[in-house]
């Protein structure tokens, strides 16, 4: 008996791909992509709005990382876990994560102006593609502009030959992208250095009381491991670091 149902079951499926038994409701999709001359400039247009489209998503993920907290998060909790010299924990996934949410939430202001200024209007037909795009990105620039030092910026105008404008607001944001990524990095190792450093003594710590006492085999970070952990969690090291953190950019 068991040997008929799979039988019957195969039967089943050759009998529906014949043409005569397939159902006649059943209307499968057909996808196809082939290239093609056009005389009309409309097309060539469509193609290159895809084009631009797919490359867009493409750098999503470098454009979520180079305009926002991202990059100063990452780095100090990076720096954190080499500072306590915990290896792999927490896992690069939480650390990640932690990350990416820490973004979110740094980001929920200008996020919901991009929203407000540039989709609703679009969405209403208000305003053009370009024009949304326009106005899309002056609540990011305007937070790039706070947390990026003068000196970064007036760099990439000096290197790009362009006359100083009057406000900064009106500079592209090809200028204003490189100097907020080098402010970022700068910031996050000097927040990197100030987290180092407590538990750098601990290691210089336990590393001279292990040589008084001639346990020169002994690898201090195995000693000194437990105590950097306490002393993190006695001060509630996430809560002032993740605090820290976001009040770093308001």
């Amino acid at each position: 008996m068991k040997r008929i149902y799979p039988a019957l079951l195969i039967g089943l499926i050759l009998i529906a791909a014949l043409p005569g038994w397939a159902p006649a409701q059943t209307v499968l999709p057909k996808v196809t992509i082939a290239l093609d001359q056009s005389s009309r400039p409309e097309d060539v247009a469509v193609t290159i709005q895809i084009m631009v489209l797919l490359t867009i998503l493409t750098l999503a993920p470098s454009i979520l990382v180079m305009t926002t907290a991202f990059t100063r998060i990452i780095v100090v909790l990076h720096f954190l876990r080499q500072a306590m010299g915990t290896q792999s924990t927490p896992p690069n996934q939480v650390v990640v994560g932690l990350a990416l949410f820490l973004t979110m939430f740094v980001m929920q202001k200008p996020v919901a102006e991009i929203y407000n200024q540039a989709w609703v209007p679009y969405k209403e037909n208000r305003i053009s593609i370009q024009q949304a795009f326009t106005q899309s990105q002056q609540p990011l620039k305007d937070f790039m502009l706070r947390q990026t030092r003068e000196k970064d910026l007036a760099l990439f105008v000096k290197m790009s030959e362009m006359d100083q404008p009057e406000d900064k607001s009106q500079l592209p944001l090809t200028t204003v992208i490189p100097g907020f990524i080098i402010s970022e990095l700068r910031m996050g190792f000097q927040i990197g250095f100030l987290i180092y450093m407590p538990f750098l003594i601990i290691d210089m710590v336990v590393a001279s009381v292990l040589m008084s006492m001639g346990m020169m085999m002994l690898p201090p970070v195995m000693i000194s491991l437990p105590f950097k952990v306490l002393l993190f969690v006695l001060v509630d090291g996430w809560y002032l670091l993740v605090e820290s953190l976001i009040k770093g950019f308001h």
